[in-house]
């Protein structure tokens, strides 16, 4: 199981504009800190943690955060109409479009995607994957 994602930012205000944008859509609560953002999900009865956390912090060595090539973390949402909300509010908050959300034909026929890269570069999916929801036609 995956604890927590950490990725790197130089600028944490900018950073916090992004991922505020859409995280506590997603149910995450957001700590702030002097070593910067700290993103998680609820702990549920009976649970210790509800991993994993997501951290937003200046990177340790003192040299510019970069985004790792191949790197990309996914964010599940609850829908296709709150894929392409939450994708919206990430652009207009500081973020850049990576392949706007739709059925894409390598995955199956529900999974419905949107890509975006923070303003560090860091990609992130969002996705919605609800066999309930209408799939791509074949």
């Amino acid at each position: 199981m995956i604890a927590y994602v950490t990725v790197g930012a130089d600028d944490i205000a900018r950073a916090k504009q992004f991922y505020s944008a859409f995280l506590p859509a997603l149910e995450y609560g957001l700590e702030e800190g002097p070593e910067g953002l700290s993103y998680a999900l609820p702990e549920q009865p009976g649970q210790s943690a509800a991993p994993p956390d997501f951290y937003i912090k200046p990177t340790f060595d003192g040299h510019p955060a970069s985004a790792g090539n191949g790197v990309m973390i996914a964010f599940e949402a609850r829908s296709q109409k709150q894929v392409r909300d939450l994708h919206s509010a990430a652009l207009a908050a500081g973020g850049f479009d990576e392949g706007q959300p739709g059925f894409r034909a390598s995955y199956g026929p529900h999974f419905y995607v949107g890509y975006l890269r923070d303003p560090q570069g860091n990609k992130i999916a969002l996705f919605s994957n609800d066999p309930d929801e209408p799939g791509r036609e074949g």
